[in-house]
């Protein structure tokens, strides 16, 4: 999967910027404040996923500007296609090869990309939610369908927390209770079995991908919690622990009103040479192995998709040595990756590809 051009119109505050990127690696430089990260952003906006840095669409469109368009030709399935979005305050409208969508969610499984911004740290460093919310996202790039499940999850949760804020303890609520049980059971179930299974392949990647980034000096690993309950691995026995788990916390649920188990509240957490990394690593080996985990969601996309998704990496240089930086900047093969940084005597190292300097929302050739 290759972007061969690139237009944004009235995004944040790129008024009109064309460019025709580099199959290999591309790298946007500029002080800060230029537009680097717009880029970034407005190409992920592509994979059909809210953007990376504000939940609110009207944040992406200018003062004193109706609107914003972004359109991208690129490469996939051995054919040219184009996807264009354009929205305003109210409204979003999505095309893929000049046929109007139903969402910008509709999008989802047509362009794959990940992202690598400074907020990504919180898969070390921050709480469950980030680290879920990754997994999340991930896995429905891969699974159109996980998402509708979780959605459906989610959905449950609230409902039987709703009931739960409500009790009054007579039988009808008990009842009640036992259906949403087994519904967040069977739910929960699916969605901690394609945890798992996803978790286990990307720790393959991501070992030999930090593995490259520290020249073999550093072992990553990553562990899967299922948080409140005991640990399973088949799908049938992760949903009867589940349903065991929600039985056994009810009085506690029924006394705090919400729901204390399921996976909408597990964690993973990373290893570095046998200690988390957390609490032991340096900012440099925190920004790996984030970085690892991101590059390894990628090859999972190529190995299930064939389909190598575009890297769109910002501010991914600070913190990182020279051997690190050395790798990203000239051993990741056969990628189509996006860096933005601020010093232009990284590009200089670059044995490959392009470089467009950003300024006051333009870019610079």
């Amino acid at each position: 999967m290759k972007i061969t051009k690139l237009n944004l119109s009235s995004f944040r505050n790129l008024k009109d910027v064309e460019f025709f990127p580099d199959e290999g690696i591309n790298v946007i430089y500029g002080e800060n404040g230029q537009g680097k990260t717009n880029i970034i952003e407005a190409i992920w906006l592509f994979t059909g996923f809210k953007s990376f840095r504000t939940r609110k669409n009207s944040e992406m469109i200018p003062y004193n500007e109706e609107k914003y368009e972004i359109s991208m030709d690129y490469f996939s399935e051995n054919r040219e296609q184009n996807i264009k979005l354009s929205s305003d305050i109210s409204k979003q409208e999505t095309y893929k090869n000049g046929v109007k969508m139903v969402s910008p969610r509709s999008i989802i499984g047509e362009f794959f990309s990940v992202v690598f911004s400074p907020s990504h740290l919180n898969l070390i460093k921050g709480g469950p939610d980030e680290k879920r919310k990754f997994l999340d996202i991930a896995i429905s790039q891969l699974k159109p369908s996980y998402a509708r499940m979780l959605s459906d999850y989610v959905r449950s949760v609230k409902q039987r927390n709703a009931l739960l804020k409500n009790f009054n303890d007579t039988s009808y609520e008990y009842d009640m209770l036992d259906c949403w049980d087994e519904r967040i059971s069977t739910l929960g179930g699916k969605i901690t079995f394609e945890r798992l299974k996803y978790v286990d392949e990307l720790t393959e990647s991501a070992i030999e991908i930090y593995d490259g980034i520290s020249s073999g000096k550093e072992i990553l690993s990553v562990k899967y919690n299922q948080v409140g309950r005991e640990a399973k691995n088949e799908e049938k026995e992760i949903t009867d622990a589940l349903c065991d788990a929600l039985k056994k916390s009810r009085e506690n649920d029924i006394k705090n009103k919400f729901t204390s188990k399921g996976p909408h509240r597990d964690d993973f957490e990373v290893i570095l040479n046998s200690k988390n990394i957390k609490n032991f690593g340096s900012q440099g080996q925190q920004r790996s192995a984030a970085l690892s985990l991101k590059l390894a969601e990628a090859s999972l996309i190529k190995k299930i998709n064939d389909e190598q998704p575009v890297a769109l990496l910002d501010d991914v240089m600070s913190e990182l040595d020279t051997s690190r930086q050395d790798y990203i900047l000239n051993k990741l093969k056969d990628w189509q990756v996006f860096i933005s940084c601020c010093e232009p005597t990284q590009v200089l190292r670059m044995q490959s590809g392009k470089s467009f300097k950003v300024e006051n929302g333009k870019i610079i050739f």
